[in-house]
């Protein structure tokens, strides 16, 4: 118990036991995850619209206005130097690039100082985002042995956490906290996973100017951070290098952001102390100033603005601050488009007969049945093992709405489906089978929540590691 008489002074919002540092400290670790979770849960909203409006269109009798627009020419260059591609091209090689430089954020910022940080806390979420990668493979592979159709097996593995989160929000109270962190944990694992199957297995033959090319990129990115250069456009340029090596390499360009997010550096330049130190003189000096020329302000308040300003950025980490920034453009503008590009499916023209049945019920049920199939049962081993315990607050039920609600794949399982499938034909049908496989899980999330979550406290029914 505290001292009553103790004359130590407390933080008016805090009670007199709790520190006002380690509060702070907390907050400062929560806060970014909650506001990421509120932008998902929105995205998630509009990807659902977006979704709906490019299956309406292509389905409607304005559909080859639909197939024709994604088609329109775009060049850039200079002089002699021109590159075209159509506006699909520079939606899912282009746009997507900064999609994958926001996930290499996130990958960089759990690394430093969150989920992935500690091999304890993260042996949970790493475990059970391989056994969501393997089993849903396992499935597809177990009903596509035939090599017209093997090669769409990464398609099911992944995890859309917009949609992922945006369903867990319909669910309200019942959702614990700790449920949602192990899924945002898993599905940045998630991410790595898909990732690297896209480097490695669905990239054509690689090709060693372009990587050389690349790695000029990043050395200039590294030069540029070696000599304190902090502004985030002074590196656009060499990610635009990065991103035409990899391009010319074979290697999927949007790699690039996931290469560029994990260069970017994870450390505040100003500290606490210093903040507060710097941010307290430019007060001073702008007040000297507004008071010495008290009929109009010049430029002798630039200085202190500046520092001021300068003081405001370097407080935060540019991993966390570039994410900030780019996560509702990301959210609201390049998944929606991406969407709106790739979700359009004219349904009528879709033929499931012969090799088509497997290939659309091996997406499907590797997302509806292998994900939470994989999830639960890689975790419940790994607490058995004791390599691993369940988080306070969530239990067996808790990790079975988890392993259904990541069954939700639509992203970054329609991206996979463009680089697995170049028949027109099998990647209609794997597009649908994204759709009604992710639109299931979602349904059975609603279901499942109702039935296995309580509302209020968490359960005292004892978890795995009881």
């Amino acid at each position: 118990m505290p001292d009553p008489g103790s004359s130590r002074p407390t933080h008016p919002g805090l009670p007199p036991e709790a520190s006002a540092r380690a509060t702070r400290a907390v907050r400062t670790i929560v806060r970014p995850i909650e506001r990421f979770l509120r932008v998902q849960a929105a995205s998630g909203i509009v990807l659902l619209v977006m979704t709906t409006i490019a299956l309406a269109w292509a389905n409607s009798p304005w559909k080859e206005s639909y197939k024709a627009l994604w088609h329109t020419p775009l060049s850039f260059g200079l002089g002699p130097w021109v590159f075209s591609r159509d506006l699909h091209f520079w939606i899912n090689d282009g746009l997507m690039v900064v999609f994958f430089f926001v996930v290499g954020l996130e990958i960089r910022r759990e690394m430093h100082g969150g989920e992935l940080s500690d091999l304890r806390r993260a042996a949970l979420p790493v475990i059970a985002a391989l056994g969501g990668m393997v089993a849903p493979a396992l499935v597809y592979l177990a009903l596509n042995y035939t090599p017209e159709n093997r090669s769409g097996w990464g398609v099911p593995m992944a995890t859309d956490i917009a949609f992922a989160v945006g369903v867990l929000a319909l669910l309200g109270k019942r959702v614990a906290p700790s449920l949602r962190v192990l899924l945002l944990a898993l599905a940045v694992i998630d991410d790595i996973g898909a990732i690297l199957v896209i480097a490695l297995f669905y990239s054509s033959g690689v090709q060693g100017s372009g990587l050389a090319i690349a790695l000029a990129g990043v050395a200039l990115v590294l030069l540029l951070q070696r000599i304190g250069v902090r502004r985030p456009l002074a590196y656009l340029a060499p990610g635009l290098v990065v991103w035409a090596g990899f391009l010319i390499s074979g290697v999927h360009p949007t790699i690039a952001g996931v290469v560029l997010g994990l260069l970017t550096p994870a450390r505040s330049w100003f500290s606490e102390e210093v903040f507060e130190g710097a941010a307290t003189e430019a007060i001073e000096r702008f007040r000297r100033a507004t008071a010495e020329h008290p009929h109009g302000h010049g430029h002798e308040i630039l200085q202190p603005l500046s520092q001021l300003n300068l003081a405001r950025r370097e407080a935060v980490p540019p991993v966390v601050r570039l994410e900030a920034a780019l996560n509702p453009w990301v959210a609201y503008g390049i998944m929606p488009l991406f969407a709106l590009a790739n979700a359009g499916v004219t349904v009528g023209a879709v033929r499931l007969d012969g090799p088509s049945i497997p290939l659309a019920a091996g997406i499907a049920l590797g997302l509806l049945l292998g994900k939470p199939v994989g999830i639960v049962a890689a975790s419940l081993l790994a607490v058995r093992l004791r390599v691993c315990v369940l988080p306070a607050g969530l239990n067996v039920r808790g990790l079975l709405v988890v392993g259904i609600v990541a069954g939700i794949g639509f992203t970054m399982a329609l991206f996979i489906a463009q680089l697995a499938f170049t028949d027109p034909v099998r990647l209609d049908v794997a597009k649908l089978a994204v759709l009604v496989g992710s639109g299931a899980a979602g349904l059975v999330t609603l279901a499942a929540g109702s039935l296995l979550l309580r509302t209020g406290p968490a359960s005292d029914e004892p978890t795995a590691s009881q």
